[in-house]
């Protein structure tokens, strides 16, 4: 079905998108890549900027999904967050992070979308 990971990855954010708006969210941004890291989806849901973070799996050999946003991948999500923000001056932000899982499975696929993840903070304050 999909040649390689990239291609996998990016049929899932394409998924996640076409969600996403169908649930009345305005993307913003898609890939936003820093020297911090990269964010999968930048959207608006109200007055909330949600940075959401995709991970596409097409078997459960390596877990589910979620699993893979550990806490080295938190790290980063949250000093490209600080750094978006900053960038867009938005530090007055509502913020909230979610994580969508997507499951390709048989030419078919299943969305799973985990809202309000908590991201643990432990680490320099500096940008």
């Amino acid at each position: 079905m999909f040649t390689d990971k990239k291609e996998l990855g990016k049929a899932g954010e394409d998924v996640s998108c076409i969600y996403l708006e169908q649930i009345g969210y305005r993307i913003i941004e898609r890939n936003f890549t820093c020297r911090q890291g990269e964010i999968d989806i930048v959207a608006k849901d109200k007055d909330e900027y949600v940075f959401i973070e995709v991970k596409t799996r097409s078997n459960l050999n390596f877990g589910r999904p979620k699993d893979a946003v550990n806490e080295p991948k938190q790290k980063h999500i949250y000093k490209s967050t600080r750094f978006y923000l900053y960038l867009h001056n938005l530090n007055n932000a509502f913020v909230r992070f979610d994580v969508i899982e997507v499951y390709f499975f048989n030419k078919r696929y299943k969305l799973k979308h985990l809202k309000q993840v908590e991201i643990k903070r432990k680490i320099n304050k500096k940008m």
